[in-house]
């Protein structure tokens, strides 16, 4: 009786995931998670996350991302979508300020 090998079990795909810093100033800290604290918290996000997938992944509205820096660096709004964070990365945005 012939003996066949059972087809290869296809491995689970294993996600990196990352911790970063996400800092969001004024009006914009109601978009932190839970538990946040002084308009910071550290979040976990899947290696290859772009700082507009993360600030989308917590609802902050694209039109309120006035500056916005990684680690201390500006984000210009057109690299914003493909610059990958990376892990102990600091995201800090802020909105359009107004006064006088």
């Amino acid at each position: 009786m012939p003996m066949f090998l059972a087809p290869a079990q296809p491995n689970p795909v294993s996600e990196t995931i990352l911790k970063i810093r996400l800092k969001l100033y004024a009006s914009l800290a109601q978009y932190l998670p839970p538990g946040a604290e002084k308009n910071e918290a550290e979040i976990s996000i899947a290696e290859g996350a772009s700082v507009l997938s993360v600030l989308e992944k917590f609802g902050v509205p694209r039109e309120h991302c006035h500056l916005v820096l990684v680690n201390g660096l500006f984000a210009t709004p057109e690299t914003r979508d493909t610059h990958q964070l990376k892990d102990g990365d600091h995201l800090a945005v802020w909105p359009p300020v107004a006064g006088g």
